[in-house]
């Protein structure tokens, strides 16, 4: 479950701690095996020392790339995203400030470059803005999270393509999720 601090009508959006413990063993877990696959090959007791040097030195560029992409998201206390709801809702992150009347289409990209997801938001006037996550929000937390504050706020034309990403069956048997017809003052 995202980590959610609600301030009067803004939402501060952090990543899962499950996920921060999932992307902290997977990068240094990466490293650390790729170092003991080095050393214990250089100590050449096994047959397959040089199976394990050639392995390690393949692999720990990898993982070192990866760790230090994935390394801003480990800023404690960091806010990934800022949802300001109203009429004149706001969705805030470090690139810039979306109205979510102006959203045309939100969707979770993986950036095939450095395998770190972005929410991708599309505006009416063309703009592109990209919100890192660091792969710390689950596909389906950013699922409940754009159905439950965001799509409320949207234009009937960017709700009608939400919902054809969204599977709201698949959110109620897996996150337990309903989506609730909210009142909009």
């Amino acid at each position: 479950m995202i980590n959610i601090k609600t301030e009067e009508n803004s939402i501060k959006i952090k990543g899962s701690k499950f996920m921060y413990g999932w992307m902290a063993l997977f990068v240094l877990g990466g490293l650390v095996g790729c170092s003991f696959l080095i050393f214990e090959g250089f100590s050449f007791e096994s047959k397959y020392s040089l199976f394990y040097i050639f392995g390690g030195i393949i692999f720990f560029p990898i993982f070192l790339y990866l760790t230090l992409w994935a390394l801003p998201g480990f800023i404690p206390g960091k806010i990934l995203l800022t949802i300001v709801q109203g009429v004149n809702g706001t969705v805030k992150a470090k690139k810039g400030t979306v109205y979510i009347k102006n959203i045309r289409n939100i969707d979770l990209v993986r950036n095939s470059l450095n395998l770190i997801n972005d929410i991708v938001i599309e505006t009416f006037d063309n703009k592109t803005i990209k919100i890192r996550t660091y792969n710390l929000i689950d596909d389906l937390d950013y699922q409940v999270m754009v159905d439950q504050y965001i799509y409320p706020y949207m234009t009937e034309n960017a709700r009608k393509v939400w919902d054809r990403k969204v599977n709201l069956d698949k959110l109620q048997k897996v996150a337990k999720y309903h989506r609730q017809e909210q009142k909009i003052d």
